[in-house]
């Protein structure tokens, strides 16, 4: 039982401390799209948040310490628009959501 539980841990302690890269994507043609993303470092999840005029924007993110469960909201101004927000960790399949009108927000999470 306890080689069991060893091996469990190890493979938690590699995904802890294995590289991973986060990529976001926000498109569309609305403006002043408020965009808040999660961030990991040594104290675990944080968010930023940030406002841009125009789209499209991107970040990408590399990190160690990843832990699933991070978010990417984006809140549309009252002059409406459509934004579509995007998600992928090392390539994989994209989360995605779309938010479109006025005071609309939409939010990738989950991965």
């Amino acid at each position: 039982m306890a080689g069991g539980c060893a091996a469990v841990l190890a493979g938690i302690s590699d995904e802890v401390s294995k590289e991973v890269t986060v990529e976001y994507v926000v498109t569309g043609d609305a403006r002043d799209v408020t965009i808040a993303y999660s961030v990991w470092n040594d104290d675990g999840v944080s968010s930023r948040s940030e406002t841009v005029e125009k789209l499209p924007w991107r970040k990408t993110v590399t990190t160690k310490g990843f832990v699933k469960g991070g978010s990417l909201l984006i809140s549309l101004s009252g002059s409406g628009g459509t934004a579509t927000c995007s998600v992928t960790v090392d390539g994989n399949s994209p989360k995605t959501a779309t938010a479109s009108g006025p005071s609309s927000a939409a939010a990738c999470s989950g991965f």
